[in-house]
């Protein structure tokens, strides 16, 4: 497996679907700002991509892929598991229909001041949780073609959900802004039908027939789902670390909005990077692990880590520096005003920090998970999640909505010291110096160059996108060199 090549081809699918999902935020600001009806919407999408990275994207490809690759891609055993897949989350479905007001108030109680509020985002959240069933089995379909290391489709698919969602929002012109609201949630719904159409043809034309059977409880079902059920709080750990911030932030008008903003720019990096690291590592590692070839292993860590940290230095950096303009120049228009905008690059400047032990972490989780250790993460997750819950808890009162993204921050570098420590204990990891020496290495270099960028005046977008071409074109190049030659 060209490892590089799967991470390039992975990192630029899931750029194309950012800068779609960028677009897409663009609207939804444009459209609604960032007041009641943003809040809504954006209330109500969190709960179906709790559930798909949970369910889907996280736990699941993480402990199925090195079970089914143990397993020699065993065919019946992958249709045992969409079967069992399908059922439960068909009953998860229908539970969350009916007890959805009591999540609502659950997840945002500082909506119940506003009843109408409260009453259209349950409203809306129930047409949307049906997305729940297609895209958790879309992203289980994405599992079994990653194992056999096809990434390109599967890391295109959000694509279809972004420009959906944005030909809805360009029809507001023609709605009232609480009809757009259900176009949305019933355009979120048809996406992931779609989604799970093409990968399920894609996989019954180049692999095997999968279909849906009887549900049978074998021995391995049950271990997956142990399993499964061991690892759902700490593949889910920064998703759930978000969600209960949105919990808290409920109770300071705009905040869920601030809050969401903010983590889609710290997300763009992630994705691009570090979300593309651990699709391709997971498949390899579980690979050389089925393999016995601990060389291979460590090799692919230290590669990782060296090009990822090279890449995600100048976007804290970047992102710290220039998130007041950022803000302003791409979101600053129509219902959004100036003072959602210092709301919400104060949010971006704190929490962008969490980045490199996001990023290293990733790799961490992954190592674990390729060895089939999924208590380590569980237990590295609850305790930092329980030092996020604290912090969101007492420091809310002084800095408001700002101690989310503080919280954040301290939990996901104990988390990060955390894995490391299991992983060095069982001898699943080692650091050579060069990557040690590289990594000090780019975060100078980053810094020194994002210190000077602090003076440069940002007038207009245009200005905006030359000073970070400008930061591009110097770092890289120097970064390169250093990586080649330290």
């Amino acid at each position: 497996m060209g490892l590089g090549k799967h991470i390039f081809g992975v990192s630029v699918m899931t750029g194309i679907s950012r800068v779609f999902g960028f677009l897409r935020d663009l609207l939804i600001a444009h459209v609604f700002g960032a007041g009641r009806l943003s809040d809504v919407f954006l209330a109500a999408f969190k709960l179906p991509n709790l559930f798909r990275d949970l369910l889907g994207e996280g736990a699941l490809s993480s402990i199925f892929i090195p079970m089914y690759t143990d397993k020699n891609k065993d065919e019946n055993f992958a249709k045992n598991v969409f079967s069992w897949l399908m059922v439960i989350l068909l009953f998860i479905t229908l539970l969350f229909e009916i007890f959805m007001p009591l999540v609502v108030w659950i997840l945002a109680p500082g909506f119940a001041d506003d009843p109408g509020k409260m009453q259209l985002t349950v409203t809306i959240s129930r047409i949307m949780f049906w997305y729940v069933i297609f895209i958790c089995s879309s992203a289980f379909l994405s599992a079994i073609l990653n194992a056999f290391s096809r990434f390109l489709l599967v890391a295109f698919m959000p694509v279809l959900l972004n420009i959906m969602l944005i030909f809805a929002l360009l029809a507001a012109a023609w709605f009232a802004p609480e009809t757009v609201l259900y176009i949305m949630a019933f355009t979120v719904v048809l996406s992931g039908i779609i989604q799970f159409g093409i990968l399920w043809g894609r996989i019954r034309r180049h692999y095997f027939g999968l279909r849906l059977v009887w549900p049978r409880w074998t021995p391995a079902i049950k271990s997956m789902f142990k399993r499964l059920g061991i690892s759902i709080i700490g593949n889910g750990f920064y998703q759930i670390t978000i969600i209960i911030g949105t919990l808290v932030a409920s109770f300071q008008s705009g905040a869920v909005s601030w809050l969401y903003y903010s983590d889609r720019m710290i997300q763009l990096p992630f994705a691009l990077i570090g979300l593309a690291v651990g699709t391709v590592l997971i498949s390899s590692m579980s690979n050389a692990m089925a393999d016995k070839n601990m060389a291979s292993v460590y090799s692919q860590q230290n590669i990782s880590m060296r090009k990822s940290m090279m890449l995600i230095m100048p976007c804290v950096v970047g992102l710290f520096v220039l998130a007041e303009p950022i803000i302003k120049y791409l979101f600053e228009y129509g219902a959004w005003t100036p003072e959602s905008t210092h709301a919400v690059a104060m949010a971006i400047m704190i929490q962008v920090l969490v980045l490199p032990a996001m990023m290293i972490s990733q790799i961490y989780s992954k190592t674990l998970y390729a060895s089939q250790d999924v208590r380590t993460p569980v237990k590295t997750s609850i305790t930092s999640l329980i030092v996020a819950i604290v912090i969101y808890l007492s420091a809310f009162h002084f800095i408001g909505y700002l101690a989310i993204p503080v919280g954040v921050v301290v939990s996901g570098y104990l988390k990060n010291y955390l894995l490391r420590r299991a992983c060095m204990r069982r001898e699943l990891i080692r650091l050579d110096g060069r990557t040690t020496r590289a990594i000090v290495a780019f975060g100078v270099i980053a810094v020194v160059l994002g210190a000077m960028l602090w003076f440069v005046p940002i007038p207009n977008i245009f200005v905006l996108f030359a000073a970070i071409g400008g930061f591009a074109v110097i770092y890289l190049p120097i970064a390169y060199l250093v990586d080649k030659k330290i």
